[in-house]
């Protein structure tokens, strides 16, 4: 089997809402940002925070160490399709069709 097929790679994409009334909020709500960005995971959209990964079992690794973080207030939710479901999702800016600027493949050495 290829290692590299487009139904082995995965996206794992955290969705969150998460309350910024106090300052308390705020600073959970900036910690789980940064949390995901160490972990390797980029800002989709505002709320949509997205991560490649060469395996399932790689993803489940990022999703536990995101669990290990969640906020404790808010909704966060977490899904993962495979490369091939992401590459059709169709993005639109207004009404103008955008390209997918998606990483290329990533060499994992651990």
């Amino acid at each position: 089997m290829n290692r590299f097929s487009e139904y082995r790679i995965m996206w794992v994409l955290v969705l969150f809402d998460l309350p910024t009334e106090t300052k308390k909020d705020k600073k959970a709500y900036v910690d789980f940002k940064k949390n995901l960005q160490k972990d390797g995971f980029t800002m989709f959209q505002f709320s949509i925070y997205v991560r490649h990964c060469a395996s399932s079992e790689n993803a489940e690794a990022h999703i536990k160490r995101v669990k290990s973080f969640l906020p404790e207030h808010g909704q966060v939710g977490i899904m993962c399709i495979t490369d091939k479901q992401f590459g059709n999702i169709e993005l639109f800016y207004g009404k103008r069709s955008l390209d997918i600027n998606t990483p290329g493949q990533q060499l994992e050495l651990f």
